[in-house]
C-alpha cells in the first residue's frame, strides 16, 4: 500500500514533528482558561487574564517579535501563562507562545505579543488603553494589528 519511501516520511514526521511544536494550546472544555474574554463600556471586549487583567498589544510590535525590550518592559511586563489555556470564545489556534530574545517566553494574540500594565491595579482597569497612542486591549473580534 505505501512504498518504502512514503513510509520513511511518515515515520520522521511522527517522531521529529512534535519536538519542533513551541506550545500546545487547549480548548477550555473543562479546564480554567488562561485568558478571558471581558467587556467594558467604552472600551469594547478585551482580552484578560484569568484573574481578570487586561492584556494590551504594542503598535510597534511585529508578528512573532516584540520591540518592547529593557525599560519599555518595567511599566509593560510581558504576559506568560505556564499551560496556555484559550477560551471557548477564542480560536485555540490564535493563541501561541514566542520565545522573546531575552529568552522569556510571552504569548501571542494572532501572532501578536501580549503584555500587562503596571498601573492596572485590580480586576478590569483598562488605563493603558490607548496610550501613546502605541498601545490598545485587544478586542478579539476586530483585532487587526
Amino acid at each position: 500500500m505505501f512504498n518504502r519511501k512514503t513510509m520513511v516520511v511518515v515515520i520522521f514526521f511522527i517522531m521529529v514533528a512534535p519536538i519542533f511544536l513551541s506550545v500546545e494550546v487547549k480548548a477550555a472544555d473543562e479546564l480554567s482558561p488562561s485568558v478571558q474574554v471581558k467587556t467594558k463600556t467604552g472600551v469594547g471586549k478585551y482580552l484578560a487574564d484569568s484573574k481578570g487583567m487586561t492584556l494590551y498589544y504594542f503598535k510597534k510590535d511585529s508578528a512573532g517579535k516584540s520591540a518592547c525590550t529593557a525599560k519599555c518592559l518595567k511599566t509593560w511586563p510581558v504576559f506568560y501563562a505556564k499551560e496556555l489555556i484559550a477560551p471557548s470564545d477564542i480560536t485555540p489556534s490564535d493563541m501561541g507562545m514566542i520565545t522573546r530574545e531575552d529568552g522569556k517566553e510571552q504569548v501571542i494574540f494572532k501572532g501578536y505579543p501580549l503584555y500587562y500594565y503596571v498601573k492596572d491595579k485590580k480586576p478590569g482597569d483598562t488605563s493603558g488603553h490607548k496610550t501613546n497612542n502605541v498601545w490598545f486591549v485587544v478586542n478579539p473580534e476586530s483585532f487587526n494589528p
